[in-house]
Formats: structure tokens, C-alpha cells, sequence
């Protein structure tokens, strides 16, 4: 979907006349957050957004993921496989699915870390066990009380923040920012952006971590770029940070095409896009998550998109000490506990 505008206007005609309907989706959203989950007998850490659309949470699934091998650990990702038709449960397997299959982000994410997508979180954290897994990664899920989270890390932009900050439909929120709030473990800040700042400050107040991050482009998608002018295209939650991440890389880009999140290219789409970039003698570029919905079985692109350039970006952190002694004593804590439930 593309968002509305109003979500990111304070005073907005539109915003405060789906406030009632906004007030209902938030009291059902804030009372299941308070339902006990089922626990899925090893840690499980959640990472999650307060709002609908982007701001960095497949880097940060993948960044959690690296660390987490450093420590030892067996990471297993569980996805709903938002825009996929299969319900699973079923491990992702990027020679064999397309993103029509299981998703763009986990298939995406399948390229480095084992996904499971699963409709019913129960029985994908089955599956993920059955794969050995030691930790259980969940991308996305925080207002979903399926699974008890050990602890669930919050992704928000620095730039973009909570737009108007009220709950769908009248703004992006999920649900109330109180409840949320008080069931977030974590705050990762993408960016240096201000607009982050009052909910990281009421996160510090509760006693919680805010771990500071930034895109990071990939040194070969910067050296393949060098020197060309290029016509940027997505369809994410925010195409605007991704010409602005294009940018930071010293990368000229001289026309950007934006389109609505998870949005499916038709054939006739790219070759209009690729005959505009013909015509300006430009470089056709995407992120490698719209790259992802490009494939088909086998993971090859189309003969029609082969010309398309992935530009691939990872999240790094201001504070690899912090996150890791965070995540350390959360899984510390979370074993603790299941032993200690385990014994009782």
C-alpha cells in the first residue's frame, strides 16, 4: 500500500475524522498485545516496527542474525511471509520459491539466515525447532500475542519518526504508542534524523536500551555505481530513504521512481522504466528487496530486468558492545527462566 499523506500532517481534516475509528482499531490492537503467548520453549527475540511501513527492520533481522552466530547461537528467522501465497509452515528455500511464493523479505532473508513462514506462528516455531534452531527470530509480529517474545526490538526511522502519531486508520501506528511502548525491550534509531527523539527518550526512561544505527551501503553496490548517473526506483515503505541512502553513497542520482510497498512490477512496468533509463543514458537501480520480487524460480532474474543493478546496504550500530551485552542477557535471562519453568 502507499500511505497516505495525512499520516504525516499534524493537523489534518482527514486524520481527525477517522480518529473514532482509530480509537476502536487501538483498544482492540492495545488489549491483544496484553495476551499471554505461547512459548516456544527456546528464546525468542521479536524485531518489530510501532507503524506500518519501512524504517530498516530486514537490515536489523539480518544484523541480529550475524551477531547472533558470533555468540554461538543457531538463528532461525519466522516470518508471516507477508505477499506470499504460501501459508506453510515451510522453510524458505530461495533456489526452489519465488517472492510470490513466500514473500520479498524472506525471501531476501533466506540468502544468508534459515526463514520458516508460517501463517500460524505455533507451528512455524515447530518447524524452526525441527531446523535446530537455538534462537527464534522473528521478523515482524510485535502486536501479534501468538508467541511470547524473550524480547522485542523496536525499528523507527530518525528521519520519517510516527508521522501524526495516532493508530490506523487515522495514522500509521498499530496501536496505542503507550501500550507499545511498554512492551518494547530495545529501540534501534536508523539515522540521525530528530524525529525519533520523544520516543527514544521515553524508552530511556523506562530504563530500556536505545541503540543508535545506520545504513551502511555495500562497498561493491557503491563500486559498481561509480561514476554513473543512475534512475533509482522502489517499492518499500519508504523509497525516499533509499535515494537519500543512494546519495550518502556518493552515487548521482538523477531521477528516482517511487512506488507503494511490496508493490508487484508487471514486465511492461521495467520496460518502461528501462526504456526511460535508455533514453537518459542512466543506470536502472533498486533496492535488492524489489530485486527479490523480480526473481523467479531458481532465484535468476527475468530475461527482461537482467540489466537492473541491486544496490544492497547493511545496518550497522553506533554500539556493538551495548547490543551485544543486551542480547547476551536477554537470552541468559530467557533460559534461565524456561528451566526454571521447566523443573517447577
Amino acid at each position: 500500500m502507499r500511505e497516505p499523506g495525512f499520516w504525516h500532517r499534524p493537523w489534518s481534516g482527514l486524520s481527525l475524522l477517522l480518529a473514532p475509528l482509530g480509537a476502536l482499531y487501538g483498544l482492540v490492537a492495545g488489549m491483544r498485545l496484553q495476551r499471554k503467548g505461547f512459548d516456544a520453549g527456546i528464546p525468542v527475540l521479536c524485531v518489530g516496527n510501532y507503524h506500518v511501513g519501512g524504517a530498516g527492520k530486514t537490515p536489523a533481522v539480518l544484523a541480529l542474525a550475524s551477531l547472533l552466530r558470533g555468540l554461538g547461537e543457531t538463528p532461525v528467522v519466522l516470518s508471516r511471509g507477508y505477499g506470499g501465497r504460501l501459508r506453510g509452515p515451510i522453510k524458505v528455500d530461495p533456489a526452489r520459491h519465488a517472492a510470490i511464493d513466500v514473500g520479498d523479505e524472506p525471501l531476501m532473508l533466506a540468502r544468508t539466515v534459515p526463514v520458516v513462514v508460517a501463517r500460524d506462528r505455533i507451528a512455524g516455531v515447530a518447524l524452526a525447532r525441527s531446523l535446530a534452531a537455538s534462537v527464534i527470530l522473528m521478523d515482524d509480529g510485535f502486536q501479534n500475542p501468538a508467541i511470547a517474545k524473550d524480547a522485542a526490538l523496536i525499528v523507527i526511522d530518525g528521519d520519517r519518526g510516527l508521522g501524526n502519531g495516532r493508530v490506523l486508520p487515522a495514522g500509521p501506528l498499530r496501536a496505542p504508542l503507550a501500550a507499545q511502548l511498554d512492551r518494547t525491550d530495545a529501540l534501534i534509531v536508523v539515522g540521525d534524523g530528530a524525529k525519533a527523539g520523544a520516543v527514544a527518550d521515553a524508552i530511556a526512561a523506562r530504563g530500556k536500551p536505545v541503540l543508535a544505527a545506520h545504513l551502511q551501503a555495500d562497498d561493491a553496490s557503491v563500486a559498481s555505481l561509480r561514476g554513473k548517473r543512475v534512475l533509482a526506483f522502489a517499492g518499500i515503505g519508504d523509497p525516499a530513504r533509499f535515494f537519500r541512502t543512494l546519495r550518502a553513497g556518493g552515487i548521482e542520482v538523477v531521477r528516482e521512481r517511487a512506488f507503494a510497498d511490496h508493490h508487484r512490477f508487471s514486465k511492461t512496468e521495467i520496460e518502461a522504466l528501462i526504456a526511460e533509463a535508455k533514453a537518459g543514458a542512466l543506470t536502472l537501480v533498486t533496492t535488492e528487496k524489489d530485486l527479490a520480487r523480480l526473481r523467479v524460480g531458481g532465484g535468476r532474474l527475468p530475461c527482461w530486468a537482467e540489466h537492473i543493478l541491486p544496490f544492497a546496504v547493511t545496518l550497522e550500530f553506533a554500539n556493538t558492545v551495548q547490543l551485544r551485552k543486551f542480547i547476551s542477557e536477554r537470552l541468559f535471562k530467557a533460559r534461565e527462566k524456561k528451566f526454571r519453568t521447566a523443573r517447577a
